[in-house]
């Protein structure tokens, strides 16, 4: 039995040992990664060739895509360790950018319900089957394709406009021992989240998305378990077939911008959960001065909160 426990550690740390050498062989030849995908965007750009799509399809939820992105991050934050105006820089734009998205999509919740009111009104007081658009070339397409497009508008709001919603304070919180601990340790708490919940789950989302939303855009099918060389191979017989068809007979047929619109959620998460990492650093390493600090919330007319109330 002792021997067999001695074979079984010795075992896991072997395993343990290979593990941090994956981990630090591909860090280290991300920046290689990095640096050749930058000199030679035709190999993944250059969409005129089909050996580069199936790049770009492979690349875009591969390991070294994961690992470029985490050593630029890492760079980032480790020069905005020595610089604190450099990091709050990074901050801003982030955050402004989830702002910026946000408050534009945002306008999809109006359209949306503008859009009902047609459909109820040219179903119900002029009883037509079809809603005829004419901007120059007219489209003209059925009743029931209107109603279902409704739910590409609140799919909008709600991948588009969640990381807006965060960065305003907006989301509902359920809170056992956040309000009640000192502010440096709510920055922990902060910080610790956005690495172990935030940042994992939008790596998920977008490993499965990613890979989701190209098979509906592209065949041969592209599989999450493809090798490169097997998708290069396949390249040969690659055509667009983007998806067109709806969920009735004259319903929506736009479904494949769910999927694109899934796989831009989960990378606005991804994004923001490095902004509010380094916020929280920031803030726990200042102090409660620097609490919001720079953040661009809205702000109502009489001066309160746009969010107030939200816990």
């Amino acid at each position: 039995m002792q021997e067999e426990a001695t074979v079984g550690l010795s075992d896991a740390l072997s395993a343990l040992g290979s593990g941090v050498m994956w981990v630090v062989q591909n860090f280290v030849m991300a920046f290689y990664n990095f640096g050749y995908a930058i000199t030679h965007p035709g190999l993944w750009l250059d969409w005129t060739d089909k050996k580069a799509i199936m790049r770009f399809v492979y690349y875009g939820a591969s390991v070294e895509f994961f690992f470029a992105v985490f050593a630029f991050f890492i760079v980032i934050f480790v020069i905005g360790t020595f610089k604190r105006e450099f990091l709050w820089g990074c901050v801003r734009i982030l955050e402004g950018f989830a702002n910026t998205v946000g408050r534009i999509f945002a306008w999809a919740g109006l359209i949306m319900v503008l859009q009902q009111v047609l459909i109820v009104i040219m179903q119900r007081i002029f009883t037509r089957p079809d809603i005829i658009l004419s901007v120059g070339v007219p489209l003209q397409f059925d009743i029931s394709w209107y109603a279902e497009e409704l739910k590409l508008y609140n799919a909008i709001v709600v991948t588009l406009c969640a990381m807006y919603t965060f960065v305003q304070g907006g989301h509902v919180r359920v809170d056992l021992i956040y309000a009640g601990v000192k502010f440096r340790t709510k920055k922990v708490i902060d910080m610790v989240g956005s690495m172990l919940f935030m940042m994992p789950m939008a790596v998920l989302i977008w490993m499965y998305g990613w890979f989701f939303m190209w098979r509906h855009l592209i065949v041969p099918k592209p599989s999450a378990s493809d090798q490169l060389e097997r998708l290069l191979m396949k390249s040969r017989a690659l055509r667009w077939n983007v998806e067109t068809i709806g969920f009735s007979p004259n319903g929506f047929t736009g479904y494949f911008l769910f999927k694109i619109l899934m796989v831009a959620f989960a990378g606005m998460v991804f994004i923001h959960a490095w902004a509010f990492f380094m916020r929280s650093y920031l803030e726990w390493k200042e102090g409660a001065a620097s609490e919001n600090k720079y953040l661009d919330k809205d702000i109502l007319d009489d001066g309160e909160d746009a969010v107030e109330g939200t816990h």
